[in-house]
């Protein structure tokens, strides 16, 4: 097995499971479940791109950026948990989506969860972006760089497929087991928000009170 593709798979397998695009598709379908199959496809497009905009940033410029404005990654990793729960609170109320939309509020809909939350942080979160930042550190040579660049263009591209497929899965599935499932992903995504936020808060403290 030659090194590069040692490497490869190594940054895919990394990249994999940090952006997780099978975990993505629940509640992709849950936020989007009142939309039209096209408005999805707009949603689904415009969070790939944001997801696939801040990985590259982030592998290409990352380390300069963090230096630059003092930011560390458990910080990051804070405020990805704060989002989390909070986003995971209003799906265990099945609040997520809206009963009705006009043009206007439904354009703003689609605009606002594009971005926030499902391109940052639910595909581009904070364990993404410090995977991208890594790997992108680790490579030795132009040939490793590019690698890490495709396995990120590669892996956003699978999650656009996946997404763009989950319409199905709500005509399936029905509004009642749509609800289930929303209160299901919901408490999944509490349970992540902790996890990430004391991944982050425990290095902080330490490092606040001196402990090793």
């Amino acid at each position: 097995m030659s090194p590069l593709f040692e490497f490869a798979l190594l940054s895919f397998i990394s990249m994999f499971t940090m952006v997780n695009p099978i975990g993505v598709v629940p509640v992709f379908t849950a936020m989007t479940a009142k939309l039209s199959p096209r408005e999805s496809h707009r949603v689904a497009r415009k969070a790939a791109f944001t997801g696939t905009a801040i990985l590259v940033a982030f592998a290409l410029t990352g380390q300069w950026i963090f230096r630059f404005f003092s930011i560390s990654v458990d910080s990051l990793r804070v405020v990805g948990g704060v989002i989390f729960f909070f986003m995971g609170y209003e799906m265990l109320q099945a609040r997520l989506t809206r009963t009705q939309f006009d043009d206007e509020t439904t354009h703003e809909y689609i605009n606002d969860i594009s971005i926030t939350p499902l391109g940052i942080p639910i595909i581009c979160g904070p364990g993404a972006i410090t995977t991208a930042i890594l790997l992108m550190n680790e490579s030795r040579s132009m040939a490793e760089q590019g690698i890490v660049l495709g396995v990120i263009l590669g892996i956003m591209l699978l999650t656009y497929l996946l997404l763009i497929g989950a319409k199905q899965v709500t005509h399936v599935i029905g509004e009642n087991g749509n609800k289930v499932m929303l209160r299901l992903m919901g408490l999944i995504v509490m349970v992540i928000a902790v996890e990430f936020f004391f991944a982050g808060l425990t290095p902080i403290v330490r490092k606040m009170l001196n402990i090793r």
